[in-house]
């Protein structure tokens, strides 16, 4: 079993009951003058978690961008992928991993100044991208995703030491209140969550579809939502968002006839680079959590 020996500031899947810890590093490390957002925002960001960027793709390229989404989801190679999730039940495409290596339209705004810049200027150092993705959340069918913080499953099964990570989420499609929008408990960030249960082996097979290891218990969900609230994202095509990697966030099923896309990108530090796993037998693939540090933009 490939276990990190590094002191482990955020024990999970290693204990015998729920176990909440006060976050020990800072949501943002850079200042108003290192980049795009201005002094309300890393402040919104640092109270939240999460800052919302209203417009950050001109028409021309949101329609480049779908145009790219559906070339990718109507290809059988890329179907066959090891790197594409699909539905248990429907057998539709829910997310196809590490897009910014596979598709030259997704690295270019994987690599765009716009974003990395905004990454760089929240983490305070330079950065390396960690995961890549585009989700699908079709009309009628688009699934839910469980409560959970990603942090908890990077620092277990990739190895993240600290939560110095961040995502981008860009809208490919409009996000309502009500075609399962991203949720989030605003401040949960602050407080991290070790959660019960061992990790499976390529426990990744079955948790891209559904989460099991890793899943906060319900109590604890309880008592965070009755403390921090919940905000629902909503937002026009074209916008992003950026939160931190310890936000406590979910969506809801999508069973209207609009669909929800987005192409989600993870940047971590550069000086928080992954180790051996904390609490998994092994790694997951690359295409989940990268081991090629090499900074992008």
């Amino acid at each position: 079993m490939s276990v990190s020996t590094q002191t482990d500031a955020y024990p999970t899947r290693t204990i015998s009951r729920p176990q909440v810890i006060e976050r020990r590093e800072p949501p943002v490390w850079g200042d108003a003058a290192g980049g795009p957002f201005g002094t309300a925002d890393l402040e919104h960001f640092a109270e939240t978690g999460y800052v919302l960027i209203d417009q950050l793709v001109d028409a021309d390229e949101l329609s480049q961008l779908r145009a790219e989404l559906s070339r990718l989801s109507a290809d059988p190679k890329v179907r066959a992928d090891e790197r594409t999730i699909v539905e248990a039940k429907s057998q539709d495409v829910r997310s196809i991993f590490e897009v910014h290596r596979s598709s030259e339209v997704f690295a270019r705004i994987a690599n765009d100044p716009r974003v990395v810049n905004r990454a760089r200027q929240i983490l305070g150092s330079e950065v390396y991208i960690h995961q890549s993705r585009v989700n699908f959340k079709p009309g009628f069918e688009g699934k839910e995703f469980s409560w959970h913080s990603d942090f908890e499953t990077w620092h277990a099964e990739d190895g993240m030491p600290t939560p110095r990570a961040v995502s981008i989420s860009i809208s490919l499609t409009d996000n309502y209140s009500f075609n399962g929008p991203l949720m989030i408990m605003p401040g949960s960030h602050t407080r991290y969550i070790g959660c019960v249960g061992e990790t499976p082996e390529e426990n990744f097979r079955g948790s891209l579809v559904m989460q099991g290891a890793g899943t906060p218990d319900r109590e604890t969900l309880t008592r965070f939502a009755d403390q921090y609230g919940i905000d629902v994202i909503e937002g026009s095509a074209g916008g992003a968002f950026m939160f931190d990697s310890n936000c406590m966030h979910a969506s809801n099923g999508n069973v209207t006839p609009y669909s929800r896309s987005n192409v989600f990108i993870v940047y971590n530090s550069v000086e928080n680079t992954c180790v051996e796993p904390f609490a998994a037998p092994a790694p997951r693939p690359e295409f989940l959590g990268a081991r090629d540090f090499t900074p992008v933009g």
